[in-house]
Order: C-alpha cells, then structure tokens, then sequence
C-alpha cells in the first residue's frame, strides 16, 4: 500500500512532469517553424499565414524576448473568448464539451469543501487506527482521515449516511441545471444556425426491392405517393469503394507529378529523374515527369470504368438513399414517423450532415445489424473480461510484497526507499495508461461492425463500449483482486449483497492506487496534450522529407479533435471516483477538482487554436454524458451502502436505501423532461424557421442548393449526377411509374428525381 511518502513522491514526479510539458509548450509555441503545429485552425480558416521575417534566422526562431517574458500569455487567452464567439468559432460540439470539465468543477468543489469541514474531522477524531488492536493492520496517514478510522458501529457513520444524500442531492441539482442549460443552448443553436443540407433532409434505408422499378424509381414512386406536398428530390447512394481507392491513389500521384513539373520549371535545363522501384530509392531511373504521367494516364483509365461500372450495373446501387423535402417541416415529418406498416423497411431518420456520413456502412440491411450488434456484444463482454488479466498483472506493481515473490532477486534493489515510492507511487497509474491506449481502434471496428451510417453516431458507440470497459477494468478490475475468471465467478456465485459487500469493503484500500492514477493520466497525461509531441515529430518529419507542395504543408499539419470516443469516457471515471470516494476517503477529491480545472483551461486552449472537428452534431451526445454521470453515482451509492453493511451499521444503512431508487427516478425525470430536444425537431421550431426563410429569401432554389450535397465524395466535382429538371407536379393526381416495363427506363444517373 502506497504511503503518503510514496503519494508526494508520485506527485512531485508528475507535478514535475507537467511543469516540463507546459514550459516546452510556452517556449516551442513561439517559435515561426511551429506555427502550423500549434494553430492549425487558423490556418485552415485562412485567418493566418506562414511568418515572415526579414532574415533566414527569424523564418525559424522568435527573437523578439518579450514574448518569452509573456510566455504563460496563453492561460488568460483561453479562457478570454466568451461562449457564443466560441461556439461560432469552433461549433456547439466543442462548446458543449468542455462544460463537461466545468460541470465536474462545478460538482466537485463544493462537495471536496464540505467532505473536508465534516468529514474529515469526523474520521480523524475517530482514533481506530490508533488502538492497540490495530497494530497488526496496514495502514498509512490517509487511512486516518478515511472511513477506515470509524470505530466499527459508531454511531460516527451517520455523518456519512447524511453526507452521502448532501452529495447526491447537490449532484443532481447540478446536472438538472446544465441539462436544461445545455437543451436550451442546443435549440438556440439550431435556431440561429445558417442553412444546412441536413435540415432538409431523411436517410432512408433497407428499400424493399422492386421487380418493376429500379431503386431510385422506386424511391421516387414512393415518396411522391406518400409526401406528395413535401418531396423535392432524392440521392440514391452507390457502393463506390473500389472507385474511392483508385481516386484516392490517383490524387496521391497527381501531387508527386506537380512537385516534378514545379521543380522542372524551376531549372528547366535538367529534367527530374526518380526510380521505379520501392519508395523511389530501388529501380530504374526514369524520367520523372513522364513515368507519373503515364500511371496517372492508365489510372484515370481505370478510374472512367470503374465508374461506367458503377453507373451501369444495378448492384452498385445499394438500398439506401438520402430524401430531400422542400421544408424543414416536411423532413421532420418524415424523419419523425414510420413510413410503411412493415417497421423493418422504409426505414427514416435525420440524415447527418454531409461530412459526417460514414458511406460503408449505408448498405447493411436492418436484420444483419441485428445480428451484428449481437455479435459485437458478446465480443465485448470477452474483451472486457479477458483484458482483466493484464489490469491484474499492472496491479501487482503496486505489491511490493508480491513483486519479491515472483522476483526475489530484486528484493535488495526494490527495498530502497526511493526505488519502493515509485514502484508503488508512479508505476502502477503508468503502466495502466499504456494499457489503455490500445483500446480505442478496437472499439471503433467494433462499433463500425455494427452498422451506424455517421461518424457521430460511432463515437458515441464507442464512448459507451469504453465506458462500459473503464467500468469493469479499470475501477472493478482494480479494486477486486485476482484474475479475471475469478472475479467472474466471484460475480455469478456470490449473492448481490455479498459481493456488494466485498468492492465496498475493498475501496478505501485502493484510494492510493487512483490517486496516482489521477497524477499521471490528469495532470501529466493533460499536460502532455498541449505539447502534441507525436504532431510535432510528425509534421517537421513530413515537411522535411514528404512535403511536396503547399497543399502537401496543409494536409502534414494534423490538427487532430477531441476524440470524444475515448476522451469523454475517461472524465466519467474521474466523475465516478470522485462520487465513490467523497464519503469514503475525501483526501482524494482535491485531486479531482485539479484535473477538472486544470483540463477545462488546457482543451478550451486546444479548441480555439488547434482541433478541428470532423463533424457538428449539435451537442447530441449530451444525454449519454448525463446518464453515464448518473450511473456514476448511483454504483457510488450500492457501494456505499455495502461498506456500511461490513461496518456494523446493518440497520441505519437501510436508510440509503432510498438514493438509488430517488437518483433513478431524477434520471428518467430528466430524460422525458430534455431528451426529445436531442433528438427531434419540435415542428414549431422547423415551420417558424421555414416561413422566416420563405420572408427573407422568396427565390431561392432548395434544388439547386441540395443537388449534389450528399453526392458519395469520390463524385464531387464529376458530371456523374446531372442536375435535376425542376417539373413539380404537385396538382397532379396521378403519379406516375414505370411498374410495367423497365426496357425504357434510363440509368441511375440520368434520371430526373423529383418529378412527381
């Protein structure tokens, strides 16, 4: 057991650690050659430019000193942008996650500074610790303002049973007002939000076949018949893998070609030259400029088949479409309800924007995501149970005892006073981190796997499967020892109750353990983020050996976004730490309201300045952010009420029996109360927004505007989809359909959607 020795020494180190990072991080951000690195979003606004300077010294290193005197100026910057410039600057994602960090402030401040004026004294004066009885236990100076120096039965726990309802009730308060403040923020939003293609329109998917009409006729024939009054168009989506890659490698080629041409113009009297072989470097040498003309002559080649392919043969045409209306109104209709009696075809929901589609997975049909989410499941509770191995393993790290067993030769070596406090003070949360890291891209294949059609909607698969394995391995699998198959049998053939009793009663023991989790992946690993030290390397690598051309400079500077799949799951376990600890071991709290403020000023910096996000959902993941926080919460309390149980207060903890039940309640109160705001539009909101539009721009040409908005990527700026003939027919009772023949019907792409 870590001592308070071993906790100075880990925070020292960590303290230290961060210090260093952020002084890199004053000093390499000044510099001109790492503009690009350290704001990046600038750049791609193009708000900023390259740094220019009268000399050569000056293009690469800041030699005005007073910036270097100022060089903490960057603090008071992040914070100085109000939210609503922020919010225009970086999107309401970004916004909305960073009061996640205030919301953690706002949660735990209050709670560490009433844990410390009654708590506290109530566990120091209660002097078990103290007794000649306990001299044979292990124990340490945190130990003795924690629960663990109660005597056993005193009537001393009612201050915890009292304190744990102050902290619930504070909690939720808390997560009521940011739920209705980040609601109201997300429909303001909405509101005020410029036109999108996505406010018009549905994606519709698992279209039935039809053997009379090819999909997009289908489709048309469809929606004409059930929303004659409100459909404008559609955009059926094709299975354009293959033609993505060759487009793709064909780019990569055409940017080696205008470097050779550039550099020949630049000395026109020597023609480049460049081998045939692997890199460059092996092979043949050959005119340069000539050999990528002739790939990119054969590619092109390749690139007009496969696209002939895929505008001639039906099974390019995949079961999907994006449907465009000519309101808001009449997509929130659509969008909003079921289109056939049959609730496994025509299949609608809000169609994401445009840069958020994820295109492979358009094509599942609805019963093999069934089955594929299954599977993902199932896949997930072996990988959450068998991953407990290697937790298992970095926890002994913190056994010394355990570590003489195994390795008794090291026993002169690790007895030192200063090798022992890192062992057991810094080791364990180190190692545990490195554990972690590997997750993330095995999670999003999973969830991939499962068939969400947007990038959005994979993080927040992801945020969740992460959660779930933080959960089980991280706080379980740390406080219950032994190996993964025996915690789950300890799970399956102990009752509820007992094994309740078993984590609660093996919670104070692990206090150190988290608070030195805490110190590295808090205050370190955040610290750490603003420097970008892998974006760094990465675009002074590439700009050196890689960059060709300017747009070369542009795509090597790796702006890099929040990553909320993996980022988001690890506050909510300092959230649960912070819950489970507060009436158990208060010592630990100053180091959660640390993380929290300390995380809010560095990723608001990272905001403004550097990410640069993927998407803009509007804030939709709050609902998951507010149940996983009540989750939270409500494990904190079942816990709490077993370590009682083992304290010989059986009866008075009958009285907590309540808060899981009342914290549920809260819950779904809350969920009917704002959920709808996140996931529907109100009508009201889609017709007022409709009419002002109709008032300020009477002529504007949706079809036009919407026309190529959900073209698949690999189309965009190609003659593939024609514009649509603007031919409503809305006063035309009869709709008309090729049912009866298909020898005249024109291709996928030549046809005229929007005709009803």
């Amino acid at each position: 057991m870590a001592t308070v020795g071993d906790i100075c020494v880990s925070a020292a180190i960590n303290l230290l650690s961060a210090l260093a990072f952020l002084l890199a991080f004053a000093i390499l951000r000044l510099q001109p050659f790492n503009d690009r690195v350290y704001f990046p979003k600038w750049y791609m606004k193009g708000i900023r430019g390259s740094p220019t300077g009268s000399t050569l010294v000056k293009k690469f290193v800041n030699l005005d000193f007073g910036t270097y005197i100022r060089f903490l100026n960057w603090m008071p910057a992040a914070l100085h942008m109000p939210e609503p410039e922020l919010i225009d600057h970086a999107g309401l994602d970004s916004a909305v996650y960073i009061r996640i960090y205030i919301l953690g402030v706002k949660i735990f401040a209050p709670i560490t500074i009433l844990a410390f004026m009654v708590l506290v004294p109530v566990n120091w004066t209660g002097k078990t610790l103290e007794t000649p009885g306990a001299k044979n236990l292990t124990f340490n100076d945190i130990d003795k303002i924690s629960i663990s120096n109660v005597p056993f039965g005193s009537n001393r726990f009612w201050a915890h049973i009292v304190m744990s309802y102050v902290f619930s009730t504070w909690t939720c308060y808390s997560l009521y007002k940011e739920y209705q403040h980040v609601a109201a923020m997300r429909l303001r939003f909405l509101a005020a939000e410029r036109r999108r293609p996505d406010q018009f329109t549905v994606l519709v998917r698992n279209v039935p076949p039809d053997p009379d009409e090819s999909v997009s006729e289908h489709i048309e024939h469809f929606f004409c018949v059930n929303h004659p009054d409100h459909y404008l168009m559609h955009q059926v989506v094709y299975n354009a893998n293959k033609l993505a890659s060759i487009a793709a490698e064909k780019k990569k080629l055409i940017n080696w070609y205008v470097y050779y041409q550039n550099k020949y113009e630049r000395n026109p009297s020597k023609r480049p030259t460049t081998r045939t072989g692997f890199l460059g470097f092996l092979g043949a040498k050959v005119d340069a400029i000539d050999h990528y003309t002739a790939i990119i002559d054969n590619l092109s080649k390749q690139e007009a088949e496969e696209r002939e392919n895929v505008i001639k043969n039906p099974n390019a045409v995949i079961p999907a479409a994006f449907v465009s209306f000519k309101t808001r109104w009449g997509a929130a209709v659509c969008a909003q309800t079921q289109q056939s009696s049959n609730p496994t075809i025509w299949l609608t929901e809000w169609a994401p924007e445009p840069r958020d589609v994820f295109w492979e997975n358009l094509a599942i049909p609805y019963f093999d995501l069934n089955m594929r989410r299954l599977l993902m499941t199932v896949s997930l509770f072996f990988l959450t149970f068998f991953f407990m191995i290697p937790i298992a393993l970095v926890q002994s790290l913190a056994n010394i005892e355990a570590i003489e067993k195994v390795l008794p030769f090291l026993k002169p070596i690790i007895e030192k006073p200063s090798i022992k406090s890192v062992i057991q003070g810094f080791l364990p949360g180190l190692a545990l981190k490195i554990f972690l890291t590997i997750l993330p891209k095995i999670l999003m294949t999973m969830s991939k796997l499962e068939g969400f059609t947007s990038l959005s909607a994979l993080d927040r698969r992801s945020a969740s499967k992460y959660y779930l394995f933080v959960l089980v391995n991280v706080f379980l699998g740390s406080v219950i020892t032994g190996t993964a198959f025996q915690q789950l049998q300890q799970f399956i053939n102990q009752p509820s109750t007992e094994f309740t009793k078993t984590v609660g009663s093996t919670i104070p023991m692990k206090a150190t353990f988290f608070i030195t989790y805490i110190m590295v992946d808090g205050w370190a690993g955040i610290a750490a983020e603003i420097l970008r030290l892998s974006p760094l390397i990465s675009f002074h690598l590439k700009n050196t050996f890689l960059v060709k051309t300017e747009q070369d400079r542009q795509n090597a500077m790796d702006p890099g976004s929040l990553e909320f799949a993996t980022s988001e799951p690890r506050i909510q376990l300092y959230f649960m730490l912070g819950h489970v600890y507060a009436p158990v071991t208060p010592f630990l709290l100053p180091f959660i309201v640390i993380f929290f403020a300390f995380s809010y000023m560095i990723f608001r910096h990272q905001i403004i300045n550097v990410y640069n996000q993927q998407y803009e959902s509007g804030a939709s993941f709050w609902p998951d952010i507010h149940g996983r926080v009540i989750m939270g919460l409500i494990i904190s309390q079942i816990l709490l009420m077993g370590l009682l149980s083992t304290r010989g207060t059986d009866k008075s903890t009958l009285v907590l029996i309540a808060q899981p039940v009342l914290t549920f309640w809260f819950h779904r109160y809350c969920k009917g109360r704002f959920e709808s705001a996140f996931v529907k539009l109100p009508l009201e909101d889609a017709m007022v927004k409709d009419t002002l539009e109709r008032a300020v721009e009477p002529n504007l040409n949706l079809r036009l505007y919407l026309q190529n908005a959900y073209v698949h990527p690999v189309f965009k700026g190609d003659d593939f989809e024609k514009p649509a003939i603007i031919d409503d027919e809305e006063d035309n009772p009869l709709i008309q359909t090729t049912r009866t023949s298909r020898r005249g019907s024109k291709p996928e792409s030549d046809s005229e959607p929007g005709s009803c």
